[in-house]
């Protein structure tokens, strides 16, 4: 049973990563028989998965059809970001107090990393840096129940992120604005570190109504 257990937490991780890194597409089917095979599991465990991302809002389960993809849909993303423009600088106000060295330091290290990338060529490892962030953030909040609200909401950002790839031409959308929210958890100014999380929000959201409206 335990086997069981890591192995569908570890084909629902695979399968997570595939649809916000967009290896699956907004609208594509994903056949439960091809996977089955692929993996070299009965049907069971990855209809199981199929739940899981589905309750993630990841998959839309439609009955005697299959398993879609979640398209991206602006509307919910707008929903989205009001919960998260909220919610990323309370838990970095929180973690502002509750962070430890360790993570202060990874911080200081994916920033220094991000000043050096090309936006031409490491779009990718810009935005996984910035998830980076934002994860050890949440972590650093030391709240459970935050913690796994915007982990959750982040895989939704995330995938915005890879969808809009080609909107962007300039590195300082995450230099800029990280910069200075770690810079402000180093000086452990609460009210900075939250304006300058929500300035973060908003204009990658104010990038992506100019280019897309």
């Amino acid at each position: 049973m335990e086997e069981n257990k890591i192995q569908t937490e570890q084909i629902y991780e695979i399968l997570k990563s595939r649809i916000i890194h967009l290896e699956y597409e907004p609208g594509e089917i994903l056949n439960e028989v091809d996977l089955a095979e692929e993996f070299n599991i009965s049907r069971t465990p990855i209809r199981k998965v199929f739940q899981m991302l589905s309750s993630d809002k990841l998959l839309n389960i439609i009955p005697r059809f299959g398993a879609q993809v979640a398209p991206m849909d602006f509307r919910k993303m707008k929903a989205v970001f009001e919960v998260t423009r909220e919610l990323d600088p309370f838990a970095t106000r929180l973690a502002v107090e509750r962070i430890t060295p360790e993570n202060l330091a990874r911080l200081e290290e994916i920033v220094e990393r991000l000043e050096h990338y090309d936006i031409e060529t490491d779009y990718q490892e810009a935005i996984n840096d910035d998830e980076e962030f934002h994860e050890i953030i949440f972590s650093s909040c030391d709240n459970p129940w935050l913690e796994d609200i915007l982990t959750n909401l982040h895989y939704h950002t995330e995938r915005l992120w890879h969808y809009c790839e080609r909107y962007f031409d300039d590195i300082t959308l995450f230099t800029d604005s990280l910069g200075k929210v770690l810079q402000a958890i180093k000086e452990k100014d609460v009210e900075k570190a939250e304006k300058y999380t929500r300035e973060h929000i908003d204009e990658f959201v104010s990038k992506i109504k100019n280019e897309m409206l």
